[in-house]
C-alpha cells in the first residue's frame, strides 16, 4: 500500500509534535517526583499538607503515560522515517532516542522495588530519569535541525 505524497510529507511532523508534548510531560513528571521527595523529607503540618497533593499517585500515572508515549513515539518516528526514505538514518539522533527508550524501560522497571522501599532503586530511578531529560533536551535540538532539513527540501 502506497501512501499519498501529501500524507507522507505531513506524517513527518507527527513525531516531533508528539515528542514536544512528551518533553513537557517529562518536565511535569520530574516536578511531581521532586514533590514526592519533598513530601518524604517533610515533617509535621508541612508533610500533612504535601500528602494531600497525592504527588506519588500523580507521578506514577504520568510516568506510565510518558513510558507509553516515548516507546510509541520512538517506534513511530523510525516508521515514518523508513516509510518516507526507505531506510533509517543511523546517527546520533536515532541512537540517543533508542538509548532513551531503553533507559525509560529500565527506570519504569524499578517501580515495584521503590514501592517496597528500596532506596537504591529510588536513587537509580532519579539518576536514569534526569539522564533521560538531559538526552531529551539534546534530542530536541537535533530534532529541530532535522525538521529544518525536511522543510528546506520542500
Amino acid at each position: 500500500m502506497e501512501l499519498s505524497p501529501s500524507l507522507k510529507y505531513w506524517a513527518q511532523f507527527s513525531h516531533p509534535i508528539i515528542m514536544w508534548v512528551l518533553l513537557l510531560l517529562s518536565i511535569y513528571g520530574a516536578y511531581l517526583g521532586l514533590q514526592i521527595q519533598r513530601t518524604r523529607n517533610a515533617q509535621g503540618d508541612t508533610k500533612k499538607e504535601l500528602i494531600k497533593g497525592k504527588y506519588n499517585i500523580r507521578h506514577y500515572q504520568i510516568g506510565s503515560i510518558i513510558l507509553l508515549i516515548m516507546v510509541s513515539g520512538s517506534i513511530g518516528g523510525m516508521a515514518i522515517t523508513y516509510i518516507n526514505n526507505g531506510k533509517l538514518f543511523v546517527g546520533p539522533h536515532l541512537l540517543a532516542g533508542l538509548g532513551m527508550t531503553a533507559l525509560i524501560a529500565a527506570s519504569a522497571s524499578l517501580s515495584p522495588l521503590m514501592q517496597k522501599g528500596a532506596n537504591w532503586a529510588r536513587i537509580t530511578h532519579i539518576v536514569l530519569n534526569f539522564s533521560i531529560l538531559g538526552l531529551f533536551t539534546w534530542q530536541t535540538i537535533s530534532g529541530v535541525q532535522i525538521i529544518q532539513i525536511i522543510l528546506s527540501k520542500s
